[in-house]
């Protein structure tokens, strides 16, 4: 099989070469997409061996996947980050398993065997958020769902509709893989955190990417964006109600802000839960008459 190569950079000068001659001993074809530098990326990258597709202006890491992709007809493409957090040496590891034909997409680990150490704490933390979000949406089971380094079948790529040009790309590719019912396999690889030259910031990244999955929710999983915080807001509501009826009966002075809150807060509150449950049912009646056609 035809192994490629496919490397979004963006400022990455510094590693980027590094990266390239790396990965040449173990694929076909190397495409950094350099996605709008303003450094010596896109001339290192190809002074190093590979091709190398420029965006006029930086458009995401999402929108170089997008590029990439479209630039070749490899059988497999593994994707990895060009700041040296990944090790090239580990792509025989992501391919393997679709060359043995039990997989479709590998995604690369650095959790499948518990934490690691090299994790810093506070990158941790939002990784368990995301985690955690990305598999209430795309109700798979995966240890670490912002992996930036993964192997994909070429028959796999027309599933993805890559809405998202960030960085939530990540997530939004394992929901389009779980639609599609997309066979996915971990498989653990280790990471360099720190790394000079790395461009992404932590906290802005995760926050962003916490949104965009949370916003994907409302469409893909209706009951959690719309039913469970009805749910919650319904039952304050009607807790707030039924103090009010307590004072009421006991004879205490009433208030007229706290009940006209708990009376907003129930009425909102099952408005929330019942939108949730009919925009569930639309989504299943429309997925029913998708296969029936």
């Amino acid at each position: 099989m035809r192994i490629a190569a496919l490397i979004p950079a963006y400022n990455e000068e510094l590693t980027i070469g590094t990266i390239v001659l790396l990965c040449k001993e173990y694929v076909d074809e190397i495409i950094v997409v350099d996605d709008g530098s303003t450094d010596r990326t896109a001339r290192i990258a190809e002074a190093a061996g590979a091709k190398v597709i420029r965006h006029d202006r930086n458009k995401g890491k999402g929108a170089a996947l997008k590029t990439g992709f479209k630039a070749t007809n490899a059988d497999i493409i593994v994707t990895l980050d060009g700041d040296g957090q990944h090790n090239p040496q580990e792509i025989p590891k992501l391919v393997q398993p679709i060359i043995d034909g039990i997989a479709d997409i590998v995604n690369g680990s650095r959790y499948l065997s518990g934490a690691d150490k090299n994790t810093p704490f506070y990158r941790r933390i939002g990784q368990k958020i995301l985690d955690k979000a990305t598999n209430i949406t795309t109700r798979l089971d995966i240890t670490d769902t912002q992996s930036g380094f993964r192997a994909f079948s070429r028959d796999t790529i027309p599933y993805f509709k890559f809405k998202e040009d960030g960085f939530a790309i990540e997530s939004e590719m394992l929901s389009d893989a779980a639609e599609s019912n997309l066979r996915i396999v971990e498989v653990e690889i280790g990471v360099t955190y720190d790394v000079e030259g790395s461009t992404k910031h932590p906290l802005s990244h995760g926050a962003s990417v916490l949104y965009r999955i949370i916003r994907d929710m409302e469409l893909r999983r209706p009951l959690y964006y719309f039913t469970f915080p009805g749910l919650i807001i319904a039952l304050i509501g009607a807790i707030l109600t039924l103090i009010f009826l307590r004072d009421y009966i006991m004879g205490k002075s009433i208030h007229m802000g706290p009940t006209i809150l708990a009376i907003m807060l129930t009425l909102f509150g099952t408005f929330f839960m019942f939108t949730g449950i009919i925009l569930d049912s639309m989504k299943k009646m429309i997925i029913e008459y998708a296969q029936k056609r």
